[in-house]
């Protein structure tokens, strides 16, 4: 039998924004940090038990793996998994030091760090003295001291009365809690910009509700969902925040049918934007978060930036505005949206041949001019409204699209790359890039049953959904790979 889990005690550091505030400030943010902290645990199914002093915050949890939610909330800089021990002695201190670190120092070089936080305590203990006599103490079970690369620092901090000692710190993401910087409405589009945008100014202390507007159908929805979910799950502790799917189906209509394709974008944009603005309002909101980031893409070169803005007199926030491609892509790895969001990609059929990259505004606004914009708040009127925290996106999907079983006689297509497919694939499975799927399946035989799989069902079930608009019979595997490996087996099973 396992032996149970071991309680730890963690010590939470604020981050340092925090610690310079003036003192009603502080008091105001510390509240709030509280308050998302205990929202947190209870999220996670642990019991708040929480003290809090000038400087720290301690936590007691069930195990050292309960930790690692305190890393997602926003306003700690860093925490430690400590052991406490009364500072009444400095013999004490050295017992219990030895205890806890004389099996890590063995055979290592280590340095001793101790500090005082906060006010002194009645006890007269010099940090000094502890490091001397606790370095005394665990040099013959080490391999020597060496203050300036240590293989092991054995840490203790003096709060109070008592010293905490630890091995580490275990670093957070700074920043403020949520709550403490107002609320925007962040555009989301599911792809790797949006995600990590919505994400830096969450770590500002920003409360946000997401506008997605809707260009590639129900498949597309629930991608975005999907990694909405993980931003509202993982990182938005203290918060309820909610996703608002706008349909742009007459948007884009009124678009092909009544302006210039070159403009399509920068318009597009424009309309989004005017979209976030009337939720804005809705949400007493400050300000709109976009994704875009300087020369990425046509439409956010620096004219066609300055022409985007002018279509609100709302705040817009870029916090990604001269971030290159892969810092973006590595911090949507951080935060765990990359897998869905390289998935969930940029839905959009209007890229015309020749865009503007220069647009000017008075280009654009005749071009607008074309377009009837009470489609706009039409369309934001009948919007879907899906509260992140509270839904289970497995229980969505298309159910007329899904399959639990290969159909006799069906073509069985893998959307995955190469490497996946060869490592395992549904027997006599063809292999095609979604990419070239989409290019291809209009010349796909009309008398053919089509079953579609991929990683996790979402581009499949967007194949799928396109391929019946042009009359094939087509399906997909809800769940993807792993769906699809427990028919496996069951039809292995007998």
């Amino acid at each position: 039998m396992a032996d149970p889990p071991t309680p730890q005690l963690a010590l939470l550091r604020f981050s340092g924004e925090i610690g310079t505030k003036a003192r009603a400030t502080r008091s105001q943010f510390v509240q709030r940090l509280l308050a998302n902290l205990r929202n947190a645990l209870l999220a996670e199914n642990l019991e708040p038990r929480i003290r809090d002093t000038h400087n720290r915050i301690f936590v007691e949890l069930p195990d050292a793996a309960s930790a690692s939610v305190l890393t997602r909330i926003f306003g700690f800089q860093s925490i430690s998994l400590v052991e406490r021990c009364p500072a009444d002695s400095i013999e004490r201190l050295v017992d219990a030091g030895e205890e806890w670190f004389g099996n890590r120092v063995a055979g290592k070089r280590f340095a001793v760090r101790a500090r005082r936080v906060g006010e002194r305590s009645k006890i007269a203990l010099l940090p000094s003295e502890i490091e001397r006599e606790l370095g005394t103490r665990l040099l013959s079970r080490s391999a020597g001291v060496d203050l300036s690369n240590p293989e092991v620092t054995v840490s203790i901090e003096l709060i109070g009365d008592d010293a905490y000692f630890f091995p580490e710190r275990i670093a957070c993401h700074g920043g403020l809690p949520i709550g403490a910087s107002g609320r925007a409405i962040a555009l989301m589009s599911g792809g790797f910009d949006s995600a990590v945008a919505a994400w830096q100014l969450l770590r500002r202390g920003v409360r946000i509700d997401y506008a997605f507007c809707n260009l590639g159908g129900e498949t597309h929805q629930l991608g975005v969902l999907r990694v909405a979910k993980v931003l509202a799950d993982r990182w938005s502790y203290g918060d309820q925040p909610r996703l608002h799917a706008i349909d742009f189906a007459a948007l884009t209509d009124e678009l092909r049918a009544r302006t210039q394709a070159r403009y399509w974008q920068v318009l597009l944009k424009r309309l989004m934007v005017r979209a976030a603005e009337i939720l804005v309002r809705e949400r007493r909101a400050s300000a709109i978060i976009t994704g875009e980031a300087v020369g990425q893409v046509s439409s956010q070169t620096l004219p066609n930036l300055a022409v985007i803005s002018r279509a609100t007199n709302e705040t817009i926030l870029r916090p990604l505005v001269g971030a290159n491609k892969e810092e973006i892509i590595d911090t949507a790895r951080l935060i765990d949206t990359y897998d869905l969001s390289k998935i969930v990609g940029e839905y959009c059929a209007m890229v015309p041949t020749r865009p503007a990259t220069a647009a000017t505004l008075e280009a654009v606004e005749a071009e607008e001019a074309k377009i009837d914009l009470s489609i706009v708040e039409a369309a934001v009127a009948a919007r879907n409204i899906f509260k992140l925290r509270e839904l289970d996106v497995e229980t969505l999907g298309i159910p007329d699209l899904e399959v639990d079983r290969i159909p006799a006689g069906a073509t069985v297509i893998d959307l995955r790359t190469k490497p996946e497919y060869q490592n395992w694939h549904w027997p006599d499975a063809l292999r095609l890039d979604f990419g070239h799927a989409l290019k291809a399946y209009a010349n796909f035989d009309r008398n053919q049953t089509y079953v579609l799989y991929c990683e996790i069902g979402l581009k499949s079930a967007h194949l799928a959904e396109f391929m019946r608009k042009e009359g094939l019979r087509a399906f997909h595997i809800p769940g993807g790979l792993k769906t699809l490996q427990k028919m496996a087996a069951r039809s292995a099973s007998g």
